[in-house]
């Protein structure tokens, strides 16, 4: 992938979860958005009004938790990533 996030936004893959019930197998239509997701990119974090850069809390590569609704979906190489700000995310799954 070749994007670089610019100030506190991350972009994200969603962490697709396997949807089998026994010999049921659910189509991709009626599946609800993974709640889980791993960072990909990160930008250098928040400015503050004094120009003083905040470090991001996430890096690339960890878990975090994000929101069904939340962020920008986009398409890059047939590949869906999702971007927004660090402050949208949830949490970090350890």
């Amino acid at each position: 992938m070749k994007i670089r996030p610019l100030g506190d936004r991350v972009v994200v893959q969603r962490i697709e979860e396997d949807e089998k019930h026994g010999s049921i197998v659910i189509p991709d239509a009626a599946k609800e958005k993974s709640l889980q997701a791993k960072v990909v990119a990160a930008g250098e974090g928040r400015k503050t009004d004094e120009g003083k850069v905040l470090p991001m809390e996430v890096k690339v590569g960890d878990r975090v938790l994000v929101g069904k609704y939340s962020g920008t979906e986009v398409k890059i190489d047939d590949e869906e990533y999702v971007i927004m700000r660090e402050e949208d995310l949830l949490g970090i799954a350890k």
